[in-house]
């Protein structure tokens, strides 16, 4: 599971460190697992099934986490995609009143930002035009 942080890391760590460190992992649960078991009162033992009904809810979080990485990075190269076919194709805004050839792309966190010839700039969104370029 991935706990999100308010705090910058150090700029020498990279994602793959912080990641890991934020992440439980199989060891973690397992070590914990076996604390649990034996601090557990011996007149009253758990449960075999919620252990492993414990291990099954563990291995389906991580999974998600996992699917969620994957489709971060889809949605990343779909992004990318779309940015490039952009390039070299005429924009019209949503209101129309700016037109230009794309010059550049830009993305940014909250979507595309198409750099036009003349340096002017149009978000992408609902209501823009693209057309094939007049050459």
């Amino acid at each position: 599971m991935n706990v999100q942080m308010n705090t910058q890391a150090p700029s020498n760590t990279n994602a793959t460190d912080q990641t890991s460190k934020t992440a439980v992992d199989y060891q973690s649960f397992l070590k914990l697992l076996v604390a649990e078991m034996k601090n557990q009162d011996p007149t009253n033992p758990m449960d075999s099934t919620q252990y492993v009904a414990q291990l099954a809810a563990f291995s389906q979080v991580e999974q998600s986490v996992q699917i969620n990485t994957k489709l971060d990075q889809l949605l990343q190269s779909s992004t990318l995609a779309q940015a490039d076919a952009l390039i070299g194709r005429t924009v019209t805004s949503a209101d129309g009143k700016i037109t230009g050839r794309v010059a550049e792309v830009r993305l940014l966190s909250d979507g595309i930002v198409a750099v036009l010839e003349g340096g002017k700039e149009i978000t992408m969104g609902p209501g823009v035009k693209i057309a094939p370029s007049a050459s």
